[in-house]
């Protein structure tokens, strides 16, 4: 049986000249990545860099055409369906637009990864339910609510209830803070920064808000989308603390971060006269 125990001296996540292809279209190439344990780690880039693809790739739902995931010093991609399983018992998701069961109440939503593990007996269950709702800041009354009679934030903290309630080593958050007013938005962030005080956890957070990457980030990596380099650019364009973003001398990087259109607007209307 495959050892899953943490090996805190190594990376808990090591990348290695991962490449992700659909078709003919190249989307990662030759990313290498070291995340070590307890990290909050922010992917910005423009839309169709990979950052979404690149997390799924980390918990084996994109195999890559080339390269390496190891979390915890075990390869992803050549683990069997119940090792996988086990190992992804310690990833806890937020799903961009919360992706909650309709056909389901909020309690149930929040429950269906304890339901899934088993084990657990029906009033061990409504307490971890209350318990992670309450810390999310929901009153018990939305347990017995559907998603559609929700708001969006707190559709968006249901999300994140849920992916706690497993305890996990590691959250992936995509897009958390999507769709939100600055105020939701904000308690979105706050609640990412109160996870990571409260458990030894390690984030990856993948967003476009800048108010996040400043607010929760460790670490800020920064993708391009691959079709737009030259040959023999890296598609990593930035690694490194976010104070250090308003510094780099990334043309790219800065454009992004203080959302100037710059040379882009003239390279959509080219794209667009060759369509």
């Amino acid at each position: 049986m495959i050892d899953i125990q943490a090996t805190p001296e190594a990376p808990l996540l090591d990348i290695q000249q991962l490449t992700v292809r659909f078709g003919h279209q190249t989307v990662l190439k030759n990313i290498d990545l070291q995340i070590p344990a307890g990290q909050t780690c922010v992917l910005i880039g423009e839309s169709g860099c990979g950052k979404s693809v690149l997390i799924k790739t980390m918990v084996g739902l994109v195999e890559p055409v080339k390269g390496r995931v190891e979390f915890d010093g075990h390869n992803m991609h050549a683990l069997s369906e119940s090792q996988l399983a086990r190992v992804r018992q310690r990833f806890g998701f937020v799903f961009q637009n919360a992706a909650l069961f309709d056909s389901m109440t909020v309690g149930q939503n929040v429950a269906f990864p304890l339901e899934q593990l088993g084990g657990f007996t029906r009033a061990e269950i409504r307490e971890q339910v209350l318990e992670r709702l309450n810390e999310v800041g929901l009153p018990k009354n939305v347990v017995t609510k559907s998603p559609a009679e929700l708001s969006g934030g707190m559709r968006k903290r249901v999300a994140v209830a849920r992916a706690l309630i497993i305890n996990p080593e590691v959250l992936l958050y995509d897009e958390p803070t999507t769709g939100l007013d600055p105020v939701m938005s904000d308690v979105i962030n706050e609640l990412i920064l109160r996870t990571r005080r409260r458990l030894p956890v390690t984030s990856l957070v993948v967003t476009h808000d800048m108010h996040t990457v400043r607010r929760v980030a460790d670490r800020v990596i920064m993708l391009s989308p691959y079709a737009r380099l030259a040959p023999g650019q890296p598609q990593l364009l930035f690694d490194g603390p976010p104070e250090q973003l308003d510094r780099t001398a990334d043309r790219r990087v800065r454009q992004f971060v203080n959302g100037e259109a710059g040379e882009r607007l003239l390279e959509l209307a080219g794209e667009g006269n060759h369509s």
